[in-house]
């Protein structure tokens, strides 16, 4: 595929912020990116490696020209994966308009209140992609539609702003 790349990469853990990764190379950033040295390329994209459901994430400048994007505990251990070992990564870029799945759940209250979605809309890229995984992080539909109730309750009787994580969980 023209929007697709496919490389090797250790899997290695940055011990201050107690996380996982894969390198994403200077070259295929390069390729990314056109060849520009830097400049504006989705960072947004579907990852793919081995034993693994595709899954959406983005990639971190990490130095060097390099990029990193975390995997999970739960993939490693799916993947039978740990620091040192190598694996092979497969890049998509991610046309979607959230960076994640739109819930049902969250759709349907969207559907039938205007000005909840329109305050929505009106937030940071980051906090709404927020909002979409906080919700998508469960499994059970009605879990689904009490985190998007709770979320958008808080977040209309916010300032749209001042939003915050806390704020919106209702811990401020």
């Amino acid at each position: 595929m023209e929007n697709s790349w496919t490389f090797t990469s250790e899997i290695d853990i940055n011990q201050s912020l107690k996380l996982h990764y894969v390198v994403v190379p200077r070259a295929i950033l390069l390729e990314m990116n056109k060849g520009e040295e830097k400049g504006m390329f989705s960072q947004r994209v579907k990852i793919s490696i081995p034993k693994v459901p595709v899954w959406q994430g983005g990639i971190v400048a990490i130095g060097d020209g390099n990029g990193y994007i975390t995997v999970s505990q739960a993939r490693l251990k799916k993947a039978k994966l740990e620091k040192g070992m190598e694996t092979q990564v497969t890049l998509e870029l991610d046309n979607s308009e959230y960076g994640f799945e739109m819930p049902e759940e969250l759709e349907a209250i969207f559907a039938v209140d205007q000005e909840i979605h329109k305050k929505f809309e009106s937030l940071k890229m980051g906090m709404k992609r927020y909002i979409i995984y906080y919700i998508l992080q469960v499994k059970s539909s009605e879990k689904r539609e009490a985190r998007a109730l709770l979320l958008l309750n808080n977040l209309r009787t916010s300032d749209a702003k001042s939003v915050t994580f806390r704020m919106l969980l209702g811990k401020e």
